[in-house]
This record gives structure tokens, sequence and C-alpha cells, in this order.
């Protein structure tokens, strides 16, 4: 048995960090995992941003915590990596102390700045034709959605002159943090592109795109790779995390890029489905794709010559806690009693969601008729509308909580499906998807998307922790234990098959042609009730 090497790799989400230890031989296996939450500040002006300190507070505590419940000894930790979310805005001064709280990816206040950048004159899709056409040529993509991270740094300098002055460079999520345990300023390829900012045939950020959209480029890190070894953790940084002193930190990667590898959707062709805060659609291609209409495009990935065609949904799982806290449980307690299921004594549930679960899998597929549009923040393919929102449509007498609920993951599983859809007019993706993330634990989640989608759906084990899996395989490749990130297949088979109930699909297609016309149909209701 091949001698085991460990390492320690940070989850970062939206709410969250969740960091896991792993033990790698021939295989990748778990050894310990703790979880610590954080906040996200949501502001009516369409503001949204997190506290930095928060990240690194959260990994200290979570990083002892796994270190206390596991025998293995600091020195026995090999490296570190990441898997986060992206298109961030972490403006940092000399010393990578951030200079203002991140702006995260929901963010969407650079309306103006969009507008005056590049949303005017002559467009398609939303971008000036002239300046489309030069980031197309330079980058593969166009920064024309409001929460490109550009925007947000376009943002800052308008707003915030004081602070803009006092900035050093421009990071996203794990690069920050890989900063305060380095004291380098780097950022990975996949994160570069994540700007509009990178050269996709020079892999250098480019100067053409930077000037067009007044860009500083002494703002902009140097450009490693995933699997590049990014420095070793300083005195005072291991000090905090409780690690040793010189362990190596590899670049590791965004979510998008990551949570693929980690699913085993790595070679070309295969396609996954995300649902954790937000959702998506990824399919590997070795080519550059994007299509500006549905704001799809390909993303540069994980391993070298490799680019991962994504399609976002902004709310998905954050639909489902959305309807946890404000649907199923009572909040003014008149109607029902708020009664936590899984602490009842003859409880078989170890949470709200697994009972959640059970029930609506009583309600007959298409909820009755019910329909579900999960754009509770906005949305941004196949359409880009900040001001989009969710609603239940076709509600009536005989509608309860139950098909309520039931139509939230059927509204969720038909904008993936839209997605998959969407992406299908531009490369061929796989019959058989992977489905992670915290959505997938739901056997009838599965089933429900299965349906909807006429295809098989698989998932693997501990769905939830795939970003973590995916970013172990980049310390694996760094570390010279494993050739590839392409090996990452064979290390994460399909636990769990669900084949489609062709007798449930014609429901869900006539539901979704209905799901599909309600944006077009409320447009102008969205924009006057929700335009700032």
């Amino acid at each position: 048995m091949a001698t085991p090497t460990y390492t320690i790799t940070y989850d970062i989400g939206t709410t969250g960090v969740k960091t896991c230890l792993f033990e790698i031989t021939n295989v990748i296996k778990l050894v310990a995992s703790a979880m610590q939450g954080y906040d996200l500040y949501v502001f009516p002006d369409g503001g949204a941003e997190q506290d930095p300190n928060q990240w690194w507070d959260a990994m200290c505590q979570t990083t002892k915590e796994v270190m206390k419940k596991s025998p293995v000894k600091k020195e026995e930790i090999s490296g570190l990596s990441f898997c986060s979310q992206m298109q961030a805005l972490v403006l940092v001064d000399k010393n990578g102390i951030a200079v203002r709280r991140a702006m995260s990816y929901m963010d969407q206040r650079a309306r103006e700045e969009l507008k005056a950048g590049i949303a005017y004159g002559p467009q398609i899709a939303g971008a000036n034709i002239i300046k489309l056409l030069k980031s197309l040529k330079a980058t593969g993509a166009v920064a024309a959605s409001v929460k490109d991270p550009v925007w947000k740094y376009k943002w800052v300098e308008a707003h915030e002159p004081d602070l803009f002055k006092r900035t050093y460079k421009w990071l996203d999520v794990k690069d920050y943090l890989i900063c305060r345990m380095t004291d380098r300023f780097t950022m990975t390829r996949d994160s570069a592109f994540a700007t509009m900012l990178y050269d996709i045939h020079k892999c250098e950020w480019s100067k053409t795109v930077c000037d067009m959209l007044g860009v500083n480029m002494e703002h902009l890190p140097t450009i490693i790779k995933t699997t590049d070894k990014a420095g070793e953790l300083t005195a005072k940084a291991a000090s905090e995390l409780g690690l040793a002193e010189g362990t190596a930190v590899f670049g590791g990667g965004g979510d998008a890029s990551l949570i693929g590898v980690g699913a085993g959707s790595v070679s070309l062709g295969d396609t996954h489905m995300y649902s954790g805060t937000s959702g998506w659609v990824s399919t590997v291609t070795d080519r550059s794709v994007v299509d500006t209409s549905a704001m799809i495009a390909a993303i540069v990935g994980a391993e070298p010559g490799k680019y991962n065609y994504f399609a976002e949904l902004e709310t998905a799982g954050k639909c489902y806690e959305w309807v946890k806290d404000h649907l199923a449980l009572d909040e003014i307690n008149i109607y029902l009693k708020k009664t936590h299921v899984a602490d009842s004594q003859e409880s078989v549930y170890t949470n709200l969601y697994d009972y959640l679960s059970d029930i609506i899998s009583e309600v007959p597929a298409g909820s009755g008729g019910v329909i579900f549009t999960p754009w509770l923040h906005g949305n941004r393919c196949p359409f880009e509308d900040p001001n989009s929102r969710g609603m239940f449509f076709n509600i009536s007498l005989e509608t309860g909580k139950r098909e309520m609920i039931r139509s939230v993951l059927e509204g969720i599983c038909f904008h993936l499906r839209w997605l998959l859809e969407t992406e299908d007019k531009k490369v061929v993706t796989s019959d058989v998807i992977r489905f992670v993330g915290g959505g997938a634990l739901s056997d009838v989640t599965c089933q429900i998307l299965a349906d909807c989608l006429g295809r098989t759906v698989e998932t693997v084990d501990s769905p939830q922790n795939v970003g973590a899996v995916g970013a172990a395989v980049v310390v694996a490749v760094g570390l010279g234990i494993i050739d590839t990130i392409s090996n990452a297949k064979s290390l994460v088979p399909a636990s769990k098959v669900f084949k489609p109930n062709f007798a449930n699909k014609w429901v869900y297609d006539k539901n979704f042609e209905a799901y599909k016309i309600l944006y077009k149909s409320n447009k102008k209701c969205f924009g006057i009730l929700n335009n700032q």
C-alpha cells in the first residue's frame, strides 16, 4: 500500500467554509471535516458583501477542529489548497490587508458603471459591438453582466475614491486567503479568466482589454496555474491556523473549475450539474465557446487546454433554504406548531430537509400545476436581468404547502434543464449527468431532475464535498502523486444512479413550456417593481 499523503483543503462558499483533511493514496479518503458559517451582507440597492476577516477566522477555527478530530500531526500535512466562490472583488493594500469588505459575486450595484463602460451605442447582448469584439478576440468572453467584477472595481473607483487610492492589488476570494497565508499576491488562471481581463491565447493579462475598460494593470497580481505552488505558510499564518510553518500552499481553483473535478466530470463532453447556494450546468470542452445572447461562455478550466462551458443559476439551494425558513416553518405561530422534526424522539429524520423531501415525494409530479421561478436574486443565464424575482404561479384553492414546496424543487430543475438545452445549441452535452452539491443529497430531488431532463442522473459519495475533493486533486498533481487532473475520473465513481421515469416527463414538459414563458411575460413588471 502506498504511503499516505495528507492534505487540507478549504471549500470557501457563499455562506460558510468547509475544511477537509484528506488522505491520498490510490484513492482520496476523507479523514475529518468541519464547517463554520459567516455573514453575507445584502443591501436594498443590490449590494452584497462579505468580511474577509470572517473567512480567515472561520478557516482558523475549522483547521484546528479537523486537526483535533484526527490523529494526523501538523508536520504530516504536505499541502493546502482551495475550492472557492468566484468573481468577488477583494481589494488589498501592500500588506495584503483588505481596504474594504469584499464585494460578492452577487453584488449588482454597478449598473451605471456597466452602462458607461460597455452597455451603450450599437449593442449585441447588452455590450457595445466594438468593445464586445475586442474582448471576445482576446479573452473569449465579455464583461456584459452587472455582476462581473470589473464593474465592481469601477464602482469602488467612482464611489469610494479614498479606498480605491489605497488599493495595491485586486484579488479573488481564495487568492486573498493565499496572500494571507504566504504574503504572495497571485491569482490562478481560472480566476483571472473570470475577471474578463485574461488573454486566453497568451495566458497573461490583456493590456488591450484593461486599457479599453480603464483597469490599472498594476493592480493585477501574478497569474499561476491551479496546480502551482503559490508559496509556503508564514510563521504568523501557521500560528493562527495551528499548522506547521513552511507547509506548501497550492493555487487551487474556483468552484466552477474544481467542483467538476471533484464530481469526476473531467473528460471532454462530460456534463455536470450543481445545486448549492447557486446552481449551474457545465460541460467540458477543448475550445473557447461563447453564446452572448444567453450569457454563457466557456471558462478556463483547472486543467490546461480544457474549458468548462458554464451556465449559471444565481439562486438554487438558496431557494430551498428560503422555503425552509419562510414556508415550511410557521413564522407567526398561528396555523402550525414550529417543531424541529429531528429533535422528536419518534423522528426518523436527521434534519428538516430530509423531512421535507419525504413529504413532497407524496405530491404528484407537476405540483398540481404550480410553477416556481428561482430568481430570488435576479438571474444571469439564459437571460441577464437583476430585476427578475421568484414567484409562485398558478395557485388554486386546491394548492397547499406541499405542492408549493415541491414546485420550488421542480422550478430549480426546470431552470437547470433550460440551461442544459441552451448549452446543447453550442456543444454536445452528455447523456449521463453527474449531479453534485447539497441538492444531490436528496434522492427525491435527483429523481425529479432525471424525470425533468429525460436523462440518467448520477451522484457521488458526499456530493456536498466535491469542491474540497477537487482541491485535493490539485494538491495531488502539485505534489506529483497524480500525473494529471484527468486522473480524477477514476477516483470518483458514481454511487447512485437515477433513471428517468418517462411517465412523469410529459407533465414536466408541459410545465416547462409555461416556465420559459413566465419571464418574458413578466419582464416589464419586474422592471417596474425592482429597478433601482
